[in-house]
């Protein structure tokens, strides 16, 4: 019992779920935009990359839950269970804490309304969705002014390369939505195609 109540251990569990919950974010923002692009991985059926995608997204949601609660329990700082709520009013960094604490607001709103997505509707499931891209930068700063992991090293490298992936799949995925038109916009030249009928055969001379 002392070893699990232990500071060192507390610490290092805290860290811990932090990182792989940050690496586990990017890898879920990579995968969203495959799904969303139809990218079929190696040595996985189409539908894999779904099933990939939110169980990816389950864990990370998991390791977030239990990073809260070391930080929690972790009597180093002043850290109580309001603020992992209520942003901005930590005792310790509360800037910087509060970033942590929106991002596990959004994690609990994405997770609530995806295992609701079958009674909402499409529009504000997809909306609440959209919001996932905030989590990543939200949870980058919290882990650079929060903690002190991420400010050199080969996790700062880490990082930084994680950075770079969900930089590019945001990328990816907004110009694909630029380019896809949306239904409301494909309606009218769809009905003026369907009114203006087939084009006359060209008038030969026989």
């Amino acid at each position: 019992m002392t070893a699990l109540t232990d500071g060192a251990f507390l610490w290092y569990l805290n860290r811990a779920t932090g990182l792989v919950s940050l690496l586990l974010m990017t890898a879920t923002v990579v995968l969203g935009v495959a799904v969303q692009r139809q990218v079929r991985l190696p040595g996985l059926p189409r539908f894999g990359v779904v099933g990939l995608h939110r169980n990816v997204s389950l864990v990370s949601a998991v390791l977030l839950v239990v990073h809260v609660v070391s930080a929690v329990v972790d009597s180093y700082v002043s850290i109580g269970w309001l603020d992992t709520v209520v942003p901005f009013v930590s005792g310790y960094e509360p800037f910087w804490v509060g970033l942590g604490t929106l991002a596990v607001d959004l994690t609990a709103l994405v997770v609530v309304t995806s295992l609701l997505r079958g009674r909402l509707p499409a529009r504000v499931w997809r909306g609440v969705h959209w919001t996932s891209y905030a989590l990543w930068p939200l949870a980058f700063l919290h882990g650079l002014g929060a903690g002190t992991d991420l400010g050199s090293g080969w996790v700062l490298a880490g990082a930084l390369a994680c950075a770079a992936a969900v930089a590019v799949a945001s990328t990816v995925a907004a110009t694909g939505r630029l380019r896809s038109r949306p239904p409301l916009e494909r309606a009218p030249a769809a009905l003026a195609a369907v009114s203006a009928g087939p084009s006359p055969a060209p008038f030969r001379n026989r």
